[in-house]
């Protein structure tokens, strides 16, 4: 059969078309993520706007992410470790550094929070903020007043360090945060004491006090206490500030009749950032970036905080969080409690190596 010029040209078209749809459809990138930490539509949205299938994992503690990090083989493309991780993984040759001619979506970036991730990634090679936010106090308000009275300070670290009222909130359930290095700089800042110390007498004097309240602490959870308090089964929790807004959130939905909120103690807090990397070997790196840029869509990381209540640092993005979430002090902290928080910082190996032990003894109840 004969065609002409033209139809050789429409055929030509239509073949092209069709191959690059079948090219698309077989490219794919292997996401590790924290559990809890995208909207509804962020994978979906992605896959449908690149024809790139996304395989989608989940983690619930950056001890987790760092097992597979350091196998050389992780077999993602995309992960998100929070700062002090990421510096001694960059240190350790375990990302590759970011193209940034294939994120035009940088420019959304706020410089001021880019400075601040640049003290752990210096000139910003590696490390692009998905979320961050704060560990604090989540309570099931009523359920606490009932047991502790109405003038019981919710804002206050004594209400989880002070053994005499931990042991009040036993039977009602208490929750902590299971990584070491979330927990640690808590206790260290509690007791006066610099909270990324790198001296063991100062951990073996924060142990001492964490061991006073484990015999109240029910579980040690980084993502699972969520449901929990919102369902009414945990009354206390040391925990990441969105998860105690998603439970507080969730509570609400289901009309319970008690109330699920979070609080930054007086006095200061951790602060923290998790970022998205590139494993040094990903097999899909171009499919990577165009993960990060879609994640930079002004509208898309909006979607996510307005979901997950942890802001970004896509300042174009803050123009689509919605009302009670951009107003909402527990969210975004006004300046004069941002500058109660402290960073956590990366720890030299020594120290991770005794906070793991430590932490170890501790769970065990030894």
């Amino acid at each position: 059969m004969k065609f002409s010029i033209a139809k050789r040209l429409l055929l030509g078209t239509a073949l092209t078309a069709a191959m690059s749809t079948v090219w698309a459809q077989n490219k794919v990138v292997n996401v590790y993520n924290w559990a809890e930490y995208t909207a509804p539509d962020t994978i979906s949205g992605f896959q449908e706007a690149t024809g790139i299938k996304v395989r989608y994992d989940v983690y619930d503690s950056n001890d987790t992410l760092q097992a597979k990090l350091l196998t050389g083989k992780s077999g993602y493309d995309v992960v998100v470790p929070s700062t002090h991780y990421a510096a001694r993984q960059i240190e350790g040759g375990l990302f590759q550094k970011l193209d940034k001619t294939k994120i035009p979506n940088w420019k959304y970036l706020d410089p001021d929070i880019m400075d601040l991730v640049a003290s752990v990634d210096p000139g910003n090679e590696y490390l692009v903020p998905w979320g961050y936010g704060t560990n604090g106090l989540g309570y099931n308000v009523s359920k606490v007043k009932e047991i502790m009275g109405p003038e019981a300070p919710l804002d206050s670290w004594d209400m989880l360090f002070k053994p005499e009222n931990a042991e009040k909130l036993k039977a009602c359930g208490i929750s902590v945060l299971d990584e070491a290095a979330q927990v640690f700089p808590a206790v260290l800042h509690y007791l006066g004491k610099d909270p990324n110390s790198s001296q063991p007498d100062d951990y073996k004097q924060a142990l001492e006090l964490l061991k006073s309240i484990r015999p109240y602490i029910r579980q040690f959870s980084s993502s699972g206490y969520i449901d929990e308090l919102a369902g009414g089964d945990l009354c206390m929790v040391y925990g990441f500030s969105g998860d105690v807004m998603i439970a507080r959130h969730r509570a609400r939905e289901a009309k319970k009749d008690y109330i699920v909120d979070y609080y930054i103690p007086k006095g200061g807090a951790p602060a923290w950032f998790d970022t998205m990397a590139i494993p040094k070997g990903a097999a899909n790196v171009d499919e990577a970036l165009a993960f990060i840029n879609y994640i930079e869509t002004p509208q898309v990381h909006a979607a996510i905080t307005n979901t997950m209540f942890y802001p970004n640092a896509n300042k174009e993005a803050r123009k689509y969080v919605v009302k009670d979430v951009a107003d909402n002090p527990m969210i975004y902290p006004p300046a004069d409690v941002a500058k109660t928080l402290y960073v956590i910082k990366p720890q030299p190996l020594a120290i991770q190596r005794l906070q793991t032990r430590m932490w170890a003894e501790l769970k065990s109840g030894r």
